[in-house]
């Protein structure tokens, strides 16, 4: 079995379930795990991939992303490769997207394991009062996450009431309408803008009634074996901002 991912958080799965001699081509993007990032074949970013350098790889199995990724690019690869295209909207889509990629590469065990200790971490992970707050992916506009959004899922798990949560996929917002809603947190995320702490303190000037804090983006949007170090991110999360 050679396989290529597309996906920065599938290509940390592959390596989490021992496919490491299987996996032979990577985005620029997948910077998970460090040493498959150095050593393994880049094939351009999840947007831009070089469908020839993909070819050149043999590869038996192209693991794709309808988000992520661009439709033509991944139909092309079709053409020599099977191709499994993930679509992630939710926690449970997340589990059986892993289910989906153990069964195709013999790791269907591995997978659930992984699975079982997701599950019960999450299980485990404190009930509290949710907390209204806007999730901040992008400036220049102001981007946040609607309902059909892994992001929006794993915010209802971390205890938060996602305030654009009527509205579907990436919307815009501003400064004015975030004023008007007064969420009680702003969460700036630290991908795919890169977020930092001079944003928090520019933000929470501008929206003194919210408080602005950094998240680390992955523990929200990446699905796959990040997910089993997620709720005990979320918790240490809750404690901090509650204390």
């Amino acid at each position: 079995m050679r396989i290529v991912s597309l996906v920065p958080s599938i290509t940390e799965l592959l390596h989490y379930l021992g496919l490491h001699d299987e996996t032979v081509g990577i985005t620029k993007f997948c910077v998970h795990p460090p040493h498959w990032h150095q050593t393994k074949q880049r094939v351009g970013g999840t947007k831009n991939i070089q469908i020839e350098t993909i070819r050149s790889l043999h590869p038996t199995l192209v693991i794709a992303s309808k988000e992520e990724n661009i439709k033509e690019q991944v139909a092309a690869c079709s053409s020599f490769s099977e191709v499994l295209l993930t679509d992630v909207g939710n926690f449970e889509d997340a589990l059986q997207m892993i289910r989906s990629i153990g069964a195709l590469t013999g790791k269907a065990n591995e997978a659930d394991q992984l699975i079982s200790g997701i599950e019960y971490n999450f299980e485990n992970l404190n009930s509290q009062e949710p907390l209204t707050a806007a999730y901040l992916i992008w400036k220049a506009p102001w981007m946040t996450v609607g309902a059909d959004t892994f992001i929006h899922s794993m915010m209802q798990k971390a205890g938060f009431t996602n305030v654009a949560g009527q509205e579907l996929r990436y919307p815009e917002t501003t400064i004015v309408q975030l004023q008007a809603i007064q969420p009680q947190f702003i969460i700036l995320s630290s991908e795919p803008y890169p977020f930092k702490e001079q944003d928090v303190v520019t933000l929470q000037k501008q929206l003194p009634l919210s408080t602005v804090l950094l998240a680390d983006g992955e523990m929200f949007s990446w699905y796959g074996s990040r997910m089993l170090q997620a709720a005990g991110y979320f918790e240490a999360l809750r404690s901090s901002i509650m204390h």
